[in-house]
Parts: structure tokens; C-alpha cells; sequence
């Protein structure tokens, strides 16, 4: 199967920057799209942002103008730049991403999340 890992959470003051990284591996053949979800204590989880493999991008209102998402095709990477964080920011971010891995000498689909890494926004 297809493993996301995060990392580059933490603790940081309102105002300030973050960069989480998420990196896939596995029998990978193909990503599609790649993304950032985030969930806060008694929410829902949500979509942050997300990329497509030809660079097509999509934010949440929230984070219009803040965020910036990117990756790297060539390493499996995606990327979540966090500047001028909020304390409404606070949250567990999850990576996912959706595409094609391969299987002895067959491809199948998947879906995979990253286990989340934590960003705590102070005020």
C-alpha cells in the first residue's frame, strides 16, 4: 500500500509561520491529487487545500491568501506553506492523497491519510 508521513507541526504564535511536509511511499505508480485536511476538537474535519498532479489548485475560504500548497511530483511530496496563522488555525492537519500503486504486476487505486500532525496556534 501507499504511507503518507507528516511532519512540521508545533507550537507557534498568531502571526507567525508554518511549513508541514508530507511524503508518500510505497509501490506508488501514480498520485493524483494530493491534499491538507485539518480537524479541531469537537469539528469536523475539513479541506484546507488541495493539489492535482498537473498543479490545479483548490483553498478553503478560510486560508485564501495565507496558505499556499505545492508539491513535488518527483519526490511524492506535498507541501502546506501556513503564514499569518490564527488561533482558529489550531487543529490536527492530515495528509491525503488518491492515485494508483502498484501490485505484483497489476494496479489498484488508493486512498491514503497520514497519520496528522498537530498545529497550536497561541494568541
Amino acid at each position: 500500500q501507499v504511507q503518507l508521513v507528516e511532519s512540521g507541526g508545533g507550537l507557534v504564535q498568531a502571526g507567525r509561520s508554518l511549513r508541514l511536509s508530507c511524503a508518500a511511499s510505497g509501490n506508488i505508480f501514480s498520485i493524483n491529487a494530493m491534499g491538507w485536511y485539518r480537524q479541531a476538537p469537537g469539528k469536523q474535519r475539513e479541506l484546507v487545500a488541495r493539489i492535482t498532479s498537473g498543479g490545479s489548485t483548490n483553498y478553503a475560504d478560510s486560508v485564501k491568501g495565507r496558505f499556499t500548497i505545492s508539491r513535488d511530483n518527483a519526490k511524492n511530496t506535498v507541501y502546506l506553506q501556513m503564514n499569518s496563522l490564527k488561533p482558529e488555525d489550531t487543529a490536527v492537519y492530515y495528509c491525503n492523497a488518491d492515485g494508483l500503486y502498484r501490485r505484483g504486476s497489476q494496479y489498484s487505486a488508493f486512498e491514503s491519510w497520514g497519520q496528522g500532525t498537530q498545529v497550536t496556534v497561541s494568541s
